[in-house]
């Protein structure tokens, strides 16, 4: 190569890093919503349609952000408007439009977006009238457009009817009519897919709803097939057995999908009269550490604790004490003590919301905060003690859905471990004197798609012999480390090139060696507990990960339930190195088998017996034969609320906590058999502890000792000390 050509390819590989240099800094300032710095990069040689992390574009990001004035110099130097981002395979107008930014998105049909047939609709379903009166001002649509937006609102939005009709929308024309009593056969629940819909009749028509939310707008084809209002290429037909409705099937593309009636009359029967449960006498009571007890295995046999209650009637509720604040950490039990944290605003108003939904919001609620430790006698439910650790405000925002106190704390019977993220590490005696306390960092955890949505910490510390290890991963600086129990001395620390990640770790404990394993997007990895150093790491996991790891039946069981795969792993002990299958492989010489379509999102699987149990959101159980990964059964479970606590389990009993309130006892086995059903009358998003007899569930607002009405003081068993 001569000296022209070495030159040319240095100047072209200088001129390279400044246009990507300018191309970052043309993102950045479109993200904070500065156009005149997004106009003078261009001008210096920024690429307007340049990709950022997942595919994003400048425009893609300031018409998430709702930035008109970038997304108005955007177009203007030709930003391509239909860009999809390689993630969610989302539009500018995608997003733009599920932020509710209507002026982005009026500025984004006029500039030839595509996809505002899609919008509008959507504005119709969510009774938007002003996105409908804008777009229906600057846009314009086809005569089916407006005809199917016409039949889509709802009976409660009179004035986004009127809108459409002065815009020229027409009544559609209606092929058939069904009588009002064949409609009403047709309403009730369905269940597919891990979801449950409603079928309710609406002036001649079916509304297919996911709680409160509208889905489709049917209309009839014949007597038992329907087409969904501005979905050209989707029927639904109704299920029959002789004259009774049994589902409907979704036909779409040739691909069928169905929804069963939901059986709650079967549930309902299932349900016994209240269990008549008399006294117990548990040898030895059992001690729960830290998340999930002991090695977040969630197992409690030979503690007898209650198959049947109602807290919002007071039956079986021994005692019930109120927490203040906002949290979601899990009680753990040492003797005759259970320690909880929260964390309490100084906004009485601060924003929380539970339920299944998809939104990625934070909130900032700036408000000096509380963190607090509870100590509470087990016998009674009175507060021994509690203690302050922290007051400020939050360092970062928290999900809509979480809590600034995730984190569940830990004890060795002698210390009690707590951590709050952002706002650090700290550990205390049995009487609640501080003994020491770290500062962690700033941990961010968010959206990787887009990190200004905070969604704050949840992966709660672990102890191991004379340490407690904690995994932060964040959006920046990763790290899992490991601190002195008796002084708080950092012994190890090993970086993570990690997203971030809500998991705790788990320690499995062999013969030969012990590992501390952790879940996360990039890698599953094993650790030495005891130097922090990497044993082995396994490849392709969620984008987000939340469940902890389980050990059982010999394996290390690691499960994740987020695109762009949704794995469950069962691992063998003892690896080294990278242990990733190879592609089209479920199995290999550390991983005794896998699937990449039914990990479970939030609640952690469990081991118990040889099942494997996983639980996602909607409820949907799968249980697995734990040593070869073949299916015994998929079924939904009770509760509508959503679920997010992990199951645990006891004498031959799974308990499955929905946020509704209301827990549902399992017979453990190859066949879902629903015990009871039992409510708690507040939210739950914590997972229950067992002891003694007796299980502790915290709500939103209480925590709640359950147990045999019949178990009088007198008649409780004597208690452990407490060290």
């Amino acid at each position: 190569m001569g000296v022209l050509e070495t030159g040319a390819l240095i100047i072209g590989f200088i001129t390279a890093l400044r246009t990507a240099e300018l191309n970052q800094q043309m993102v950045e300032a479109a993200k904070r919503g500065d156009a005149k710095a997004v106009e003078a990069l261009l001008s210096k040689g920024a690429t307007v349609n340049a990709k950022s992390a997942y595919g994003r574009t400048a425009l893609d990001i300031a018409a998430g952000k709702g930035h008109l004035e970038v997304v108005k110099v955007l177009i203007k130097r030709k930003a391509n408007v239909n860009a999809r981002d390689s993630f969610y395979s989302a539009t500018p107008l995608t997003w733009a439009s599920s932020n509710k930014h209507n002026a982005v998105v009026v500025a984004l049909l006029e500039a030839g977006a595509s996809g505002g047939d899609t919008v509008l609709l959507s504005g119709v379903r969510e009774k938007d009238s002003s996105l409908v009166q804008a777009l229906l001002q600057k846009a314009k649509f086809k005569q089916d457009a407006l005809d199917s937006a016409l039949a889509l609102v709802p009976s409660d939005s009179p004035a986004i009817a009127d809108l459409l009709k002065k815009a020229g929308a027409k009544p559609l024309k209606v092929g058939y009519q069904i009588d009002a009593e064949t409609l009403k056969s047709y309403a009730g629940s369905y269940e597919g897919q891990g979801a449950e819909l409603m079928l309710v009749p609406d002036n001649g028509r079916l509304l297919v709803k996911f709680g409160e939310q509208t889905l489709y707008v049917l209309t009839a084809i014949d007597k038992t097939s329907f087409k969904p209002v501005g979905e050209g290429s989707v029927t639904v037909a109704i299920d029959r057995q002789g004259d009774k409705v049994t589902g409907f099937t979704f036909k779409r593309a040739g691909i069928n999908t169905k929804f069963k009636r939901s059986e709650e009359r079967k549930a309902d029967a299932l349900k016994p009269a209240p269990i008549e449960e008399g006294p117990v006498n548990v040898a030895v009571a059992l001690n729960w550490p830290s998340f999930r007890g002991q090695n977040a295995s969630g197992i409690a046999d030979g503690q007898m604790p209650p198959t049947s209650w109602d807290a919002e009637k007071g039956i079986n509720v021994i005692w019930k004490t109120p927490i203040p604040g906002l949290g979601h950490a899990c009680p753990i039990v040492w003797g005759d003590r259970i320690f909880v944290t929260t964390a309490v605003s100084g906004d009485p108003n601060s924003k929380f919301r539970p339920g299944q939904y998809g939104d990625v919001d934070s909130v900032n609620d700036s408000s000096v905060h509380s963190w607090r430790v509870y100590c509470i006698d087990k016998r009674t439910g009175k507060i021994v003690w509690e203690r302050t650790a922290h007051e400020g405000v939050p360092k970062v925002k928290r999900h809509t859905k979480g809590s600034h106190a995730n984190s569940t704390p830990a004890t060795d019977g002698t210390h009690v471990v707590a951590c709050f993220g952002s706002e650090g590490l700290y550990c205390y005696d049995f009487n609640g004197k501080l003994l020491w306390k770290r500062d962690l960092g700033v941990l961010d955890s968010g959206w990787f798609f887009d990190p200004d949505y905070q969604w704050g910490f949840a992966s709660s510390p672990i102890i191991y012999k004379n340490l407690t290890i904690i995994q932060c991963d964040a959006g920046k600086n990763s790290f899992i480390a490991a601190y002195g129990l008796e002084d708080g001395n950092r012994v190890w620390l090993t970086p993570r090139e990690e997203v971030p990640s809500w998991a705790t770790p788990t320690v499995y404990e062999g013969k030969s060696r012990s590992e501390v394993v952790t879940n996360a997007t990039k890698f599953v990895r094993g650790y030495d507990p005891l130097t922090g150093k990497e044993l082995w790491r396994l490849g392709r996991n969620s984008e987000i990960t939340v469940g902890t790891p389980v050990c059982g039946n010999g394996l290390i069981f690691v499960t994740g339930g987020y695109p762009p795969i949704r794995p469950v792993y069962a691992i063998r002990p003892g690896a080294s190195g990278d242990i990733t299958l190879e592609k089209g492989k479920s199995s290999n010489q550390s991983i005794a088998w896998s699937n990449e379509k039914n990990g479970t999102y939030m609640p952690s699987p469990i081991v118990y017996s040889d099942c494997l149990y996983t639980c996602a959101n909607s409820g949907l159980v799968t249980c697995y034969d734990a040593k070869t990964g073949k299916q015994h059964y998929q079924e939904r479970v009770r509760g509508r609320g959503g679920y997010t606590a992990s199951p645990v389990a006891a004498d031959g009993k799974l308990y499955f906590t929905s946020e509704d309130g209301g827990v549902q006892v399992v017979k453990a086995g190859p066949k879902l058999e629903l015990l009871s059903s039992n409510p708690i009358g507040d939210v739950c998003m914590a997972t229950p502890a067992i002891s003694d007899g007796m299980i502790f569930i915290r709500s939103q607002h209480y925590l709640f000792g359950i147990g045999r009405q019949a178990l009088a003081k007198s008649e409780r068993p004597n208690q452990p000390t407490s060290r």
